[in-house]
């Protein structure tokens, strides 16, 4: 998939550089392109009201390329997948529609999409939320989950999204709006994700949907596993992506009472953990933890610096966040929600605000 256009909204200037220095490599000359697509309030005075209205907002781009198929992407999912077999499979079925599904235990229907389909694959009710679903055909207990992974006809993907702007009772969302409105009328087809995933038949496919901090964080607690599901040493399908020239992680301090380490953790290059501890935890770029700190499962974004003797557990520390000598994080839940958001589960987003910090992000 050479030609790609990203759907931007809200405080999308970190995506937007890291698109430009990541995805460089495609070539216009040969119609090779990554374009940037910010909401403009193209139509009218509003931005993008959904995920079919981005679309719609765009649509003189999608007709001006030409394309026969349009491929159509949730920007908050982590998964693997071969684009190529699902297009084959839509193309050889005659779909208008094809819809890419994963499967799940039926008792986690009621917090996702599901589809239900007959004998053949084609879709025959989509239900948001549902308490009851039935099971797939050939697997009783399971569901097909909608992926939010979709290839459409380039022409019927034009009408649909017109007639969805055109209609005030709609939120403009493909997956309250438009697939529900077409499944009764068109040729609408899932495809089991087993069968376009990347990775070896026996393993569970692996998708995740990261568009809440809950989810966000357990995702970057699997990869501390021992054998995580998503496989980041893959050679023979890597994922591309852009990363600062930075010099290794480094461990410094090596006293009873005074030493660097990590266990089951991830670190990135340009951390140094010095004299500090760290346990199921995820470091992202440039993190300095000071002496004596204590880091236990948690996920902390590039550019901070941790303090003294501080203490984090069960946090999402965010960019460019200066942690104060002896601050704890994660130990008093009462305290902790009076300065910083604590989800359900028990999560901490903690952000500069937050500290009351101001940062110029200048890289």
């Amino acid at each position: 998939m050479r030609r790609i256009g990203v759907a931007t909204q809200y405080k999308a200037q970190s995506l937007i550089q890291h698109l430009q220095r990541g995805w460089s490599f495609l070539d216009g000359r040969i119609r090779e392109s990554l374009d940037i697509l910010p909401a403009q309030q193209q139509v009218q005075e509003h931005w993008y009201l959904g995920t079919a209205d981005a679309v719609f907002q765009n649509l003189a781009l999608l007709r001006a390329d030409g394309c026969e198929y349009v491929l159509v992407l949730s920007g908050d999912h982590v998964y693997k997948m071969d684009y190529g077999k699902m297009l084959a499979h839509h193309v050889a079925q005659q779909a208008d529609l094809t819809i890419a599904c994963v499967e799940v235990p039926q008792r986690e229907a009621s917090a996702l999409g599901v589809i239900e389909v007959d004998a053949e694959f084609r879709v025959r009710r989509f239900l948001e939320k549902p308490a009851h679903a039935e099971s797939m055909p050939g697997r009783e207990g399971w569901v097909l989950a909608n992926m939010g992974v979709y290839i459409f006809n380039a022409p019927f993907l034009f009408e649909q999204v017109t007639r969805d702007a055109d209609d005030p009772r709609s939120s403009h969302d493909f997956g309250k709006d438009v697939i529900p409105h077409v499944v009764p009328r068109y040729r609408v087809l899932a495809q089991r994700f087993a069968e376009s995933c990347v990775g070896a038949p026996c393993e569970q496919p692996y998708w995740r949907d990261v568009g809440t901090l809950d989810a966000f964080w357990e995702a970057n607690m699997e990869l501390t596993k021992i054998s995580p599901e998503l496989n980041l040493y893959d050679a023979e399908w890597p994922i591309w992506t852009y990363q600062e020239q930075l010099p290794p992680a480094k461990f410094v301090f090596d006293e009873e009472s005074r030493r660097g380490f990590a266990v089951d953790s991830m670190v990135s290059g340009g951390c140094i953990v010095s004299g500090a501890t760290l346990r199921r935890s995820v470091l992202f770029s440039n993190v300095r933890v000071e002496n004596q700190a204590r880091i236990e499962d948690s996920v902390v974004l590039p550019d901070v610096e941790i303090g003294r003797g501080a203490v984090i557990r069960r946090a999402i520390v965010d960019a460019h966040c200066r942690i104060p000598e002896g601050l704890t994080i994660g130990l008093d839940p009462e305290a902790d929600r009076q300065r910083f958001h604590v989800t359900a589960n028990g999560v901490h987003l903690v952000t500069p605000d937050m500290l009351g910090q101001k940062v110029q992000r200048v890289r």
